[in-house]
């Protein structure tokens, strides 16, 4: 009873863990080294577990237009999305960076709206401004009147308001939770070409492959090929911005690995992330519908407040408290026609 949504509560408490192991390592050794490190772990994670339930240690049975989109989505979701989020966690940490995580939710909906054709109801237009509204509750304040001159005063006019946070930070964190979005919409389009590249072999997707270890159907082994396939792209791509773009980029990888404390934070952040998160998600989605178990995922923005604080001795306000909700509260509403069935 209630496995499902025990399943998927779990796993906003992974996400939780991994943002914070993340936030931790990113600081120590830079966005770049930790995303080369943790891509290593995780394809070499992923080879095991496909040799494992799929008989060979690549992606069975993904064609060309399959590789196609879901490299696509590696480069979206991977490459950019995750390099943006270390490198939030880097100027506004792990709460914040989590918090703009929601912005995945609007940003995949207009994706699938332009590239599936799907519907955009009424109520997900509300969450869109449900989320935006949470977030900028939570890093705007009003501009304090005796810290600006006289001279600022009389040019402003209406309601003054500051961002609290770095300005580099939150252009970082979004583009995280857009990339994220998009991606995941590309990785559906992958999927969807997985699915007819076993059909076109007359391949039931209840199948299982030979030669498995572990047997398992295709339908739950067949995302995490997908993953594989998108964090090779991950792995190869941020090496090449590590080499390219990065000063002294493999000295710094050399010194990171040496790190035995950040090294630890990567190990906790690729176990409770790409493996043990994304695996237990797919699992509850198994068990309960997807709405029920996206909207439990969401909850991490919230969820990573109380450890944050006392981890990192970070204040916390009661607006930036509210601003989460509201912001988790706008994404439940992508989800609520799949929670509430007519």
């Amino acid at each position: 009873m209630f496995v499902g949504e025990i399943i998927s509560l779990f796993v906003a408490v992974s996400w939780t863990i991994t943002a914070l192991f993340a936030e931790v390592a990113s600081k120590r050794m830079g966005s770049l080294p930790l995303n080369v490190v943790r891509m290593t772990m995780s394809l070499t994670l992923l080879v095991i577990t496909l040799w494992l339930v799929m008989g060979v240690p690549y992606p069975r049975y993904a064609d060309q237009s399959t590789w196609l989109w879901l490299l696509l989505s590696g480069v979206v979701g991977y490459v950019i999305g995750d390099y943006c989020l270390m490198q939030g966690y880097i100027y506004i940490g792990s709460r914040f960076g989590q918090l703009f995580m929601t912005l995945s939710a609007p940003t995949a909906a207009i994706m699938g709206r332009i590239l599936l054709g799907e519907r955009m109801s009424s109520l997900a237009i509300v969450g869109m401004c449900v989320t935006l509204t949470g977030i900028a509750l939570s890093i705007l304040s009003k501009r304090d009147d005796n810290a600006i001159n006289d001279k600022e005063k009389n040019k402003s006019q209406g309601v003054s308001l500051k961002l609290n946070l770095p300005p580099r930070g939150v252009f970082y964190a979004a583009m995280a939770g857009i990339c994220q979005g998009g991606g995941l919409v590309l990785s559906k389009i992958g999927l969807d070409h997985y699915d007819a590249a076993l059909a076109a072999m007359n391949i039931p997707d209840s199948a299982v492959p030979d030669g498995a270890i572990l047997p398992m159907p295709l339908y739950i082994s067949i995302p995490f090929a997908a993953t594989m396939i998108r964090a090779s792209i991950g792995l190869v791509g941020f090496f090449l911005l590590l080499v390219l773009f990065s000063k002294d980029g493999i000295a710094k990888l050399k010194h990171a690995v040496h790190d035995r404390k950040a090294m630890w934070c990567v190990f906790g952040a690729t176990i409770f992330g790409p493996f043990i998160g994304v695996s237990a998600s797919l699992l509850a989605t198994q068990y309960t519908s997807t709405g029920i178990a996206q909207t439990l995922f969401a909850l991490t923005p919230i969820l990573i407040i109380a450890p944050a604080a006392w981890l990192f001795h970070q204040k916390v306000t009661l607006r930036e408290v509210i601003g989460a909700i509201i912001s988790v509260a706008g994404v439940c509403l992508f989800f609520v026609e799949q929670i509430i069935p007519a």
